[in-house]
């Protein structure tokens, strides 16, 4: 039973992986890294690093060179999480749109609620400035790591070692599920359906956005809070791959109907009634 339940576990921590934003010193990915393999996992992946491949790096890892070699370096984070299922971003700042804000050990709660949620990313931003806005609109939740509020000074690769953690602690207690009977109730849970990925829900808020622009609906050029609110909207919802698919059909079907609408109106007599434009209703 023994190497089933250590299987268990690689396989649920196989399953996650480690995105660090524009890191600017290459000892900070060595130490992130060494950190990563220290509780079990081995996905890293830099988007956009200042220095990378580095010997500094290689210094700092200390023996986790391995995961050093499989990283793999990307110019945004949009190509980094476009496979996963779940996204965490790390933030330490109250934002102007409240977001879902979890601690680190709700991790689990979380996956129990979701267990068709992978694979999974977990973002850190800048040393200096952590994430942007703009990236941390595309995670599903945002964690704090309830640090000294008198000194939150966390060095990357702590908060790097303060996560990775907390997944060991979730994917050993795959195991402890095994002890009882041999199996992992988490499988009876999992639907037909699973949660859609970045990518595929990117791709439904970008057709959105072009239908809301199409109507009238949307400025581009005064977007306001909408874009964050659709995706926090989208966020919440936690979409499967097949509501996804739905929402795209019934957009593409208005998409057809408008135009169906402007080329009938066309050939009438009264020009006014050509594409007369929704109200907009942009939010402040």
């Amino acid at each position: 039973m023994k190497p089933k339940q250590l299987h268990s576990a690689k396989q649920f921590l196989n399953q996650i992986k480690i995105v660090l934003c524009q890191t600017s010193h290459p000892g900070n990915i060595g130490a992130a890294a060494r950190a990563m393999k220290t509780m079990g996992l081995k996905h890293l992946v830099l988007v956009n690093p200042k220095q990378f491949p580095s010997e500094e790096a290689v210094a700092r890892a200390s023996g986790a060179t391995d995961v050093l070699e499989q990283a793999k370096v990307v110019s945004s984070l949009e190509e980094a999480i476009a496979d996963c299922r779940l996204v965490i971003g790390t933030s330490s700042r109250n934002r102007a749109l409240p977001w879902p804000l979890i601690e680190p050990r709700e991790l689990s709660s979380i996956l129990d609620k979701e267990p068709t949620a992978m694979p999974m990313a977990i973002v850190f931003g800048r040393e200096s400035t952590g994430l942007h806005n703009e990236e941390l609109q595309l995670c599903h939740y945002h964690v704090n790591i309830p640090a000294n509020p008198e000194y939150m000074s966390l060095n990357l690769a702590a908060a790097v070692q303060v996560i990775c953690y907390e997944c060991r602690l979730l994917a050993l207690s795959q195991n402890s599920y095994d002890d009882c009977d041999g199996s992992d109730p988490s499988h009876d849970l999992v639907s037909d359906e699973n949660k859609a990925t970045v990518q595929q829900t990117e791709g439904l808020y970008k057709h959105f956005e072009s239908v809301m622009t199409e109507t009238g609906f949307f400025d581009p050029n005064e977007p306001k809070l909408l874009p964050a609110r659709l995706h926090r909207l989208f966020a919440k919802a936690q979409l499967t791959e097949a509501e996804v698919n739905i929402m795209r059909g019934f957009l593409a079907s208005m998409t057809k109907h408008i135009k169906y609408q402007v080329t009938k109106t066309a050939g009438q007599s009264d020009p006014s009634k050509v594409n007369s434009p929704v109200k907009s209703s942009n939010e402040e």
